[in-house]
């Protein structure tokens, strides 16, 4: 049993052995209601969803086989236990044919009633991971499924490894595009918490109003529309890992109820009083300027820190053009396998390749992808994909008025202390342009404030 309590319906038409039973399974940390009937226990079914219900096979009108067989239609993974007396062993037996998870005969010990219920709990839970983790089979996550080569990702792949062995908190910053999802999966997948649920909530995505019981859960009738109780997804990643997308998104009043979760490890369904304690490992993701959200007063400075335990920054795919090809191959063979037959012959010409690295990538690493896709549709049968098979703004890259003429020198050049020089007198000429106002001397360079920052921390600005 996880420490988040179960709600069990109890069926028994005995007065004292049901308020007895119920309450010492309430002592044992159990949420219990009673029902006196198979009528009663019904109209409790369709109330709300149930984690446990025991019920006994013998009672006046609707008998216990109907009641368990309602309750798995309603609920399928619902855990029923069966009550009987000695005769009716053979009806037991029916019942768990029908979907009960085990019976206990009259009259039992208490001890063997918690033995019965923990194994059919703890069973259902591994049936649901095994369900999980099967559907998530083809999906295999490991650094070597972040492409790369670069400096840059170089150092990515030793954090990574470095991290993935912790349960610390994470916070991955980098502009859109620069596969922050893929990085926490591959985080999880790389940890303790493996074989548990990775889970995802985009904050950007979904509207206010439904934010917080999206995240919290909610119990039957806490707002229009709440037909049922539901688990929220920090309760769905307990013992795994909870990925929250667009943070920077989240209003102040959710950033508080968020922080207090992270905090206590503990947190309320919307519209119940009960807590529930989760072990979650959070990694949560951005693509907004969180510190100078918190200047702006839109984003809580606690709520930053208690996130930002483990800090990752990725880099614009504009910070590392020579891992391009790399992914370009990764994407073509991937693209590749979807066609019938497989294209696993195509390439990208040099010149086309050359505009491909030339190429700015606002929308990094995802529209990298994009064009690849369109560019292998669009060119059915060939084996090579040319200039002219790529998108308008690309087949013109290299030939902008932004174009500079270099002389190479006749004993050469160091090209990376070359680059990184002019880079340097760039960045410094844009800070002064602006009085060291690193928004504006960002907008000036059309890179991202957090990009400059990270370019004048290496460059040892």
């Amino acid at each position: 049993m996880t420490d988040a309590q179960v709600h069990l319906l109890l069926v028994e038409d005995e007065v004292a052995l049901r308020e007895v039973t119920a309450e010492r399974l309430g002592e044992h940390g159990y949420r219990v209601v009673q029902a006196e009937s198979g009528e009663d226990a019904l109209h409790q079914l369709s109330e709300f969803a149930f984690d446990v219900i025991i019920t006994d096979l013998r009672l006046p009108g609707i008998d216990g086989t109907q009641v368990i067989e309602a309750a798995i239609e309603l609920y399928p993974n619902i855990v029923g236990v069966v009550v009987t007396g000695f005769g009716t062993v053979k009806d037991a037996v029916a019942a768990i044919k029908r979907g009960a998870s085990d019976f206990i005969t009259k009259p039992f010990q208490f001890d063997h009633l918690l033995h019965i219920l923990a194994s059919a709990l703890e069973q259902r839970r591994l049936k649901s991971e095994n369900e999980y983790l099967r559907s998530q089979l083809e999906e295999r996550y490991r650094f070597d499924g972040i492409v790369g080569r670069s400096q840059s990702m170089r150092q990515l792949f030793q954090m990574l490894e470095t991290v993935a062995g912790t349960s610390s908190t994470i916070l991955i910053t980098g502009e859109t595009g620069t596969g922050k999802e893929l990085v926490a999966r591959a985080i999880h997948h790389n940890s303790a918490r493996r074989n548990h649920r990775f889970v995802a909530l985009n904050c950007g995505a979904i509207p206010e109003t439904l934010l917080e019981a999206e995240l919290f859960g909610h119990v039957r009738g806490a707002f229009t529309g709440a037909v049922a109780t539901r688990q929220g997804r920090l309760e769905q990643a307990h013992r795994g890992t909870l990925f929250l997308d667009e943070i920077g998104t989240m209003s102040a009043s959710l950033q508080a109820k968020l922080l207090r979760a992270l905090q206590e490890r503990e947190f309320e369904r919307l519209g119940d009083s009960q807590p529930i304690r989760v072990d979650v490992r959070v990694i949560a993701a951005t693509n907004s300027d969180l510190e100078q959200m918190i200047d702006d007063g839109a984003f809580r400075k606690d709520l930053y820190y208690r996130l930002n335990v483990i800090p990752i920054h990725l880099p614009p795919l504009s910070d590392r053009r020579d891992d391009i090809p790399l992914l370009v191959k990764s994407f073509l063979q991937k693209l590749s396998q979807k066609n019938e037959p497989a294209r696993t012959d195509v390439v990208f010409s040099q010149e086309a390749m050359r505009r491909l690295m030339a190429h700015d990538w606002p929308g990094n690493i995802r529209q990298l992808e994009n064009i690849v896709e369109r560019a292998l549709a669009m060119t059915p049968g060939r084996r090579q994909i040319e200039v002219s098979d790529l998108p308008t703004e690309l087949q013109t890259d290299g030939e902008t008025e932004n174009s500079v003429e270099v002389v190479l020198p006749e004993g050469g050049v160091d090209l990376q202390q070359y680059v990184q020089e002019i880079e340097r007198q760039l960045i410094r000429s844009s800070l002064e342009r602006t009085d060291g106002n690193k928004r504006k001397a960002a907008e000036l360079l059309n890179i991202k404030r957090t990009t400059l920052v990270e370019k004048a921390k290496r460059l040892e600005l």
